[in-house]
């Protein structure tokens, strides 16, 4: 599979405009990146952009922090598939993970995943903020759960991903969940070591740079 084929082509900031996730969906399209991901204030403008197209539109739910209520939470993920979107990347509730609550954690992520149909649950993690231990006792309550995916970070966090991040979850989830590695990657060497590491998909604002010869 070609690099491209990896990248969920990003635009999170929160001064993103209406033209700038029109021009990441036109990028994406003319390098035909796997998926573009947006906020979901943009899933309606994105899947208008991107409809009749291979692109997938993925959502952040929760974002950057996770910590609202799961009712929100679950709310946001709702009004995303009713809009059309392909995937949704949530962010665990590391507060309560941290406090030992791995059961409401888990029940989090497996109604969220219970009404998603076919569409691909990707759980964000914050790596930083744990330690190897923490990764695999989170990626076992992301398996539970039924997530399709774990992934490292949001980007806006104090660190993004790290290579020992992605090999402890790939030592955790093995083959039956896949690994997305995003947060500071943003060169075509660095993207391939994460694939050789493990992750199934980059999130980038820097597909398009990685594309150039």
């Amino acid at each position: 599979m070609q690099l491209n084929q990896y990248i969920d082509h990003t635009l999170l900031k929160p001064t993103a405009t209406e033209t700038d996730i029109k021009l990441l969906c036109k990028e994406a399209l003319q390098y035909s990146f796997y998926a573009v991901c947006v906020n979901s204030s943009f899933v309606t403008l994105a899947v208008s952009e991107l409809q009749n197209t291979s692109v997938k539109v993925a959502v952040v739910i929760g974002f950057p922090l996770g910590a609202m209520a799961s009712e929100i939470k679950i709310a946001e993920a709702a009004y995303c598939l009713e809009q059309g979107a392909d995937e949704i990347d949530m962010v665990i509730n590391l507060g309560w993970f941290k406090s030992g609550l791995y059961p409401k954690v888990e029940h989090e992520i497996k109604n969220i995943k219970s009404m998603m149909g076919k569409a691909t649950l990707k759980v964000i993690l914050e790596t930083c903020y744990l330690s190897e231990e923490e990764i695999g006792q989170a990626c076992n309550l992301c398996l539970n759960a039924g997530a399709d995916f774990v992934k490292t970070s949001t980007g806006f966090g104090p660190e993004g991903a790290t290579l020992s991040a992605v090999k402890r979850m790939k030592d955790s989830v093995g083959n039956k969940a896949k690994i997305k590695a995003s947060g500071g990657i943003r060169d075509k060497a660095t993207a391939l070591a994460y694939i050789k590491a493990g992750a199934s998909r980059i999130g980038t604002s820097s597909g398009v740079q990685m594309m150039a010869p």
